[in-house]
C-alpha cells in the first residue's frame, strides 16, 4: 500500500493510536478497520458526533494522496492539518474553524463526496483538533503549507511544522522533469495537463538526453513550481510506470523558439512549428548540460528513492476525480462559483475530442465508439465529411475526454498513429433530419454498451494504457483455451500467451504488440459467445 505518504502512514503511529481509540473504537458510528461496515451507515449516522473542526474520512482508494483528501476541504476555507491512515484507507482533515467543517459536512451529506471516481465518507470527529508528530508528519504538512501558500498567493514560510527543503522559497518558476520507466509515450499535452493543476505553464520544452525523456516546463510563478513538484515528485503518470522526478532549474527563463510536438511557449500562439529544426537553441543546450548536476548531486538518501521509482504504484489518474489532476470535485466548483475560493489552473473543458491521422479506409463510427469507451462513455462520433482521417467524439464529460486523451494520443489503429487533442466544440451535431451523411454520425447516448453508466462502478478501478495484454470477463464455462486463442488470432493477431483465472469466467490473453491487443478489443469486445454470454475486453495491467 505505498504512496505518496507511505512515509507519514509509518511515521504518526502513536498519533494515530491515540485518535482511533477515540474516533474508531468508542464512536457510536463504530467501523472495523478495513470499513467494511460503511454499508450500514445512513446519513443521519453523520450527524451522531457532536460538530468538530476534526473530520473523519473513511473508504479512501487505496493509492490517494494528501493533495487529493485535502481538495476536499479548501473549497470551505482553510485547512490546518490532516493525518492519513493508509493501512485503513482513512485520513482526519482538520479545518480552520468548527463553522467550515460544518458547512462542509452539510454539503457533502447532500453531494456524495468522491475521490478518484470512489464514493467517500465524511463524518465529524470525536477528537476537536489533531495531535500529530510534526517531526514525523514532516511531508503531510509540507503539502498543507504549499496548497496554503498557493490559496493565499503567498510563499510558504520556514517553520518547525515542515521540513525546510519543502519551505525554502523556490529558486526557480522552471521545473527539471526526468521521466523513469516511459513504457508508455509522454506527449507535451500530458505534461501541460497534469502541471496546470498547480497554476499557469507558460513555456515546455522536451528532449532526450542520456537515453532518458526529460522536460523543462516554466510556471507563471515559482510558488506553483514548489507546489507541483511537492506534490507531484515521485508519483507515476500511468499505472506503475513513467515515474516523475522532479527537480529545480538551474535556468528561470525558457527560450522557445517553436511550437510544436516537442516544445510549446503558451503565451506565444503565432511562433512557427520549425518543421523539424531542434527546439532547442545552443545556449539553453548549454545550460541544460549543466543543469543536470542538480539530480546528481542529491544527497545519498534521495537518490535511493529515486532509483527505486519512488515505489508508487499508484498512477495520476487523469481526471478520475477529487486528485490531484482535478481537485475541483463537484463541492468545489459550487463553492467556487459561491465565490468562497478560486482553484488556479482549472478551465472548463468541454467533453469533445478530435482525433486525426486515421485509417480513413478502415475507421467507424462503432470502431471509434470501441476504443474511446475504454475511458469513458462515448455519447457521440462523428468522422468529418470533407476530412474522412479526422473525427470528433463526445464522450460523457471533460474529465474522461482528457482521460481517453492521455492514453489514445500516439498509439497506432489501422497501422496510423492517431492524435488526440480538445476540441473547441462543445458537442457533435447530429445530422439535420433526412440528411444522409453516409453512417458517418452516430448517437450512442443510449447505448447499453456505455461501461461508467453506473456511478461507483468497478470499471473506474480498472482503467489502463492500452498493453498488449487483455482482460476477458464474461466467458462461457464450456468456452476452451483454444476456442479463445483461435478467436482472437483470427482478429488478425498472434496470441503469444494466454491464462485462465481460477474460475474460468475471466482470463489474460496477450498479443505479440499493442496495435495487435488495440485491433483485437474493437473487433472482440462484446463478441456473442453464445448462451447470452457477451465477451467483455479491456486492456490490463498485468503480463503473462
Amino acid at each position: 500500500m505505498d504512496g505518496i505518504v507511505s512515509d507519514v502512514a509509518v511515521g504518526v503511529k502513536r498519533g494515530s493510536d491515540e485518535l482511533l481509540s477515540g474516533s474508531l473504537y468508542n464512536s457510536p458510528n463504530s467501523v472495523t478497520a478495513n470499513g467494511n461496515d460503511s454499508k450500514k451507515l445512513r446519513v443521519d449516522d453523520r450527524m451522531d458526533s457532536p460538530p468538530s473542526r476534526v473530520l473523519h474520512i473513511r473508504k479512501l482508494p487505496s493509492e490517494v494522496s494528501e493533495t487529493e483528501v485535502i481538495a476536499l476541504g479548501l473549497p470551505f476555507g482553510k485547512v490546518t492539518n490532516i493525518l492519513m491512515l493508509k493501512g485503513k484507507n482513512q485520513a482526519f482533515l482538520e479545518l480552520g474553524t468548527e463553522e467550515a467543517a460544518v458547512t462542509m459536512v452539510n454539503y457533502y451529506t447532500a453531494v456524495t463526496p468522491h475521490v478518484r471516481n470512489v464514493p467517500v465518507f465524511i463524518q465529524y470527529s470525536n477528537h476537536k483538533e489533531l495531535k500529530t508528530d510534526n517531526a514525523l508528519n514532516q511531508r503531510a504538512q509540507a503539502v498543507l503549507q504549499a496548497v496554503s501558500a498557493v490559496q493565499s498567493g503567498g510563499t510558504p514560510t520556514s517553520g518547525s511544522t515542515a521540513s525546510e527543503s519543502a519551505l525554502t522559497p523556490a529558486p526557480s518558476p522552471v521545473l527539471r522533469i526526468i521521466i523513469d520507466n516511459m513504457f508508455y509515450p509522454v506527449t507535451l499535452d500530458v505534461l501541460q495537463q497534469i502541471f496546470s493543476k498547480f497554476g499557469t505553464v507558460m513555456k515546455i520544452i522536451t528532449f532526450t538526453k542520456n537515453n532518458q525523456f526529460q522536460a523543462l516546463l516554466q510556471f507563471s510563478d515559482p510558488v506553483n513550481a514548489q507546489q507541483a513538484k511537492l506534490s507531484l515528485d515521485g508519483q507515476n503518470i500511468y499505472n506503475s510506470c513513467c515515474t516523475l522526478r522532479i527537480d529545480f532549474s538551474k535556468l528561470i527563463n525558457l527560450n522557445v523558439k517553436y511550437n510544436n510536438d516537442k516544445s510549446r511557449d503558451y503565451t506565444r500562439p503565432e511562433l512557427p512549428a520549425g518543421d523539424g529544426q531542434p527546439a532547442i537553441d545552443p545556449s539553453v543546450a548549454a545550460a541544460l548540460s549543466k543543469d543536470s548536476s542538480s539530480l546528481l548531486g542529491t544527497p545519498s538518501g534521495m537518490v535511493a528513492s529515486y532509483s527505486s521509482g519512488g515505489g508508487f504504484p499508484s498512477s495520476l489518474g487523469f481526471g478520475q476525480g477529487g486528485g490531484a489532476l482535478s481537485p475541483l470535485s463537484a463541492a468545489a466548483a459550487a463553492a467556487a462559483a459561491a465565490g468562497r475560493v478560486a482553484l488556479s489552473g482549472h478551465s472548463g473543458t468541454s467533453g469533445v475530442l478530435l482525433v486525426s491521422n486515421l485509417n480513413e479506409e478502415m475507421v467507424t463510427p462503432q470502431s471509434l465508439f470501441t476504443l474511446f469507451g475504454v475511458y469513458g462513455d462515448a455519447q457521440r462520433v462523428k468522422i468529418l465529411y470533407n476530412k474522412k482521417d479526422s473525427a470528433l467524439i463526445q464522450m460523457a464529460d471533460g474529465n474522461q475526454a482528457k482521460l481517453a486523451m492521455s492514453h489514445l494520443n500516439g498509439q497506432k489503429m489501422y497501422g496510423k498513429i492517431i492524435r488526440v487533442t480538445l476540441s473547441k466544440h462543445q458537442t457533435v451535431q447530429l445530422p439535420r433530419e433526412g440528411l444522409d451523411d453516409q453512417g458517418l454520425t452516430k448517437d450512442f447516448t443510449n447505448s447499453p454498451l456505455h461501461r461508467f453508466k453506473k456511478p461507483g462502478s468497478k470499471n473506474f478501478q480498472n482503467i489502463f494504457p492500452p498493453s498488449a495484454t487483455l482482460h476477458l470477463s464474461n466467458i462461457p464455462q464450456d468456452v476452451t483455451e483454444e476456442d479463445l486463442r483461435l478467436l482472437f488470432s483470427n482478429s488478425g493477431g498472434t496470441v503469444k500467451a494466454f491464462k485462465f483465472f481460477q474460475d474460468h469466467k475471466m482470463a489474460l490473453l496477450q498479443m505479440s504488440t499493442v496495435e495487435e491487443a488495440i485491433q483485437s478489443l474493437i473487433d472482440l469486445h462484446n463478441y456473442n459467445m453464445g448462451e447470452n454470454h457477451y465477451l467483455r475486453v479491456s486492456f490490463s495491467k498485468s503480463t503473462i
